[in-house]
């Protein structure tokens, strides 16, 4: 894609969720990638990858949790506490962290890879979806204080896109798979990695400048 082109992309959690996809796809077009896989849960790492990246024209934020599904009286502190700690509070110290060199130069793109589930009620899954939806409302939020000075952020709010963390391939291999997929999704398939990650390289891109707080359904259907 135009404009990607040895421009500095840093991945978080890039083997996990659709790190490993938008590693291979960002590489493709020539872009400068940092795929990092620090536990961004402790103290300092969101700051220190950062630090360590130098000037970054396009950060994505790929956070991924076990969608765990307990009924809402079974959801514990611990729970709790673990979703919006892995979703949640690593997504803010990467914005906070990446927003003045960005500020400095007035322009920037970040780009919060979420879940449709902030869209969607789901039963059992009231941790997961709130943690999604903090992603959400954070990025509408913080992306109209940004835009007037140069910085797009946007998320990607997806589900049934082919992932080792939340479709694996044991998962996928199930006799009721397909009849699943087909009963859940219009659009009767899985969506590719390289669907999802040519869709964030447009995010990424200069043809994308006028999306602002934005959250794009990227869920074949299930969500619209």
């Amino acid at each position: 894609m135009a404009g990607l082109n040895g421009r500095k992309i840093v991945i978080t959690d890039s083997k996990d969720f659709m790190g490993p996809a938008l590693e291979a796809h960002f590489r493709r077009e020539g872009a400068d990638v940092m795929a990092d896989e620090r536990d961004l849960t402790q103290a300092g790492a969101c700051e220190a990858l950062i630090q360590e990246a130098g000037p970054v024209d396009v950060l994505i934020i790929n956070l991924a949790d076990p969608a765990e599904a307990l009924a809402v009286q079974d959801i514990g502190d611990a729970r709790w506490h673990q979703a919006f700690d892995r979703l949640v509070h690593p997504m803010h110290r990467l914005v906070r962290a990446v927003t003045p060199q960005m500020l400095a130069r007035r322009a920037g793109k970040i780009i919060v890879i979420g879940s449709a589930s902030a869209l969607r009620g789901m039963s059992n899954q009231g941790a997961y979806s709130a943690a999604r939806g903090a992603q959400l409302s954070y990025v509408r939020a913080v992306g109209a204080e940004l835009a007037p000075k140069g910085i797009q952020l946007n998320l990607l709010a997806q589900n049934w896109v082919d992932n080792p963390t939340y479709f694996s391939k044991e998962m996928q291999a199930h006799p009721r798979w397909d009849a699943l997929v087909k009963s859940q999704v219009p659009a009767g398939r899985l969506g590719t990695g390289e669907e999802d990650a040519a869709f964030v390289a447009f995010l990424a891109g200069d043809e994308s400048g006028f999306f602002v707080g934005q959250a794009f359904p990227f869920a074949g259907g299930w969500v619209v």
